[in-house]
């Protein structure tokens, strides 16, 4: 039986994952010894965007590896904006997918060439290439972001073959923020649903009626920039605690929820609070976090090695239990 430090024992392992050189659990506490045994993925992907770790946060993560490697051990999810701005290479997506944890998922928003340049017309070439580079995430590409600019009016032969020319390339989960009213009417939240596209709930919204998820109800994607002042501002305690309650009403749908206020570097323990506000809820309302993880570096490839770092990063709260085939009896020593 796994025991951690003062926090009592573990009750379900949730995965499990060994190289020679990393362990890598995830796991609920409780104050009782269960069998151990695993649990499903959440299907709730927090986190930020882009992984910058700030100096004054560095004691919240591991202090070996890349800041996305650090990042990856306590978030489950993040978005990547850069490629917004510039293409990535296949290359680099790959590395990237390869130095986070299984369950770890990116959210890759859409090149500007695309949604402010082009304005969504005719550009099935420019789709086909940044879908060759970004999906080189492999099953870790989660979601794509599609931000229009605000001056970019709806116009239904262009956002349809838009959409279409999406769909023809890729199946997986896609959310729109447009910031022009005119995407708001009935027959494009239809349209939006009839290509499974999920719209962005943003904080705050440049339209009325946005700060909830709207469009394919499969998805719902909050993009929260900070308010009062854009980009730089935390969020207070009780805006959290309500957020956390949405949250927690409907966990069987895969939900991202995006801390964009980075500028000043509250992106990162506002995602945090948030966290603790979710997992403060009744246990009849909790809803686990994707990815809560515990990394042990043993001192040789054997599970038994002596010697262990223990890096706890979130006990959250699990229910349901699948059967668990490598039975685990090495104790931890934080």
């Amino acid at each position: 039986m796994l025991k951690v430090a003062s926090k009592g024992y573990i009750r379900k392992i949730c995965s499990f994952e060994a190289s020679a050189a990393v362990v890598r659990v995830t796991f609920a506490t409780g104050p009782s010894p269960l069998p151990i045994l695993p649990i499903a993925t959440s299907q709730l992907h927090l986190g930020c965007a882009g992984w910058s770790l700030p100096r004054e946060q560095w004691p919240i993560f591991p202090e070996q590896g890349t800041h996305l490697q650090r990042y990856s051990a306590r978030f489950p999810a993040v978005e990547i904006n850069s490629s917004f701005y510039r293409p990535h290479r296949p290359a680099t997506y790959a590395k990237w997918a390869d130095s986070v944890p299984p369950g770890f998922r990116f959210s890759v928003k859409v090149p500007k060439q695309i949604t402010h340049e082009r304005r969504l017309r005719d550009c099935e070439g420019l789709v086909d290439e940044f879908l060759g580079q970004c999906s080189q995430l492999g099953e870790k590409l989660g979601c794509l972001l599609i931000q229009l600019p605000p001056s970019l009016a709806f116009e239904a032969t262009v956002g349809e073959s838009f959409f279409k020319a999406l769909r023809d390339r890729y199946q997986g989960h896609a959310v729109l923020e447009p910031r022009h009213p005119s995407w708001l009417a009935e027959h494009v939240t239809a349209l939006l649903q009839d290509e499974r596209i999920g719209r962005v709930a943003a904080d705050p919204s440049p339209l009325p009626d946005c700060d909830q998820p709207a469009g394919w109800p499969g998805v719902r994607y909050y993009r929260l920039h900070g308010s009062p002042r854009i980009y730089h501002s935390s969020y207070e305690d009780t805006w959290l605690e309500q957020l956390a309650e949405q949250l927690n009403r409907e966990p069987a749908i895969p939900t991202w929820c995006i801390f964009d206020n980075t500028a000043s570097g509250a992106a990162i323990p506002d995602a945090l609070r948030l966290e603790m506000h979710m997992n403060s809820a009744p246990d009849n309302k909790k809803r686990p976090v994707a990815g809560s993880t515990v990394t042990m570096s043993p001192a040789s490839p054997r599970l038994g090695g002596r010697k262990k770092a223990l890096c706890l990063s979130r006990l959250i709260p699990l229910t349901e239990v699948v059967k668990f085939q490598c039975p685990i009896s090495t104790p931890l020593n934080p």
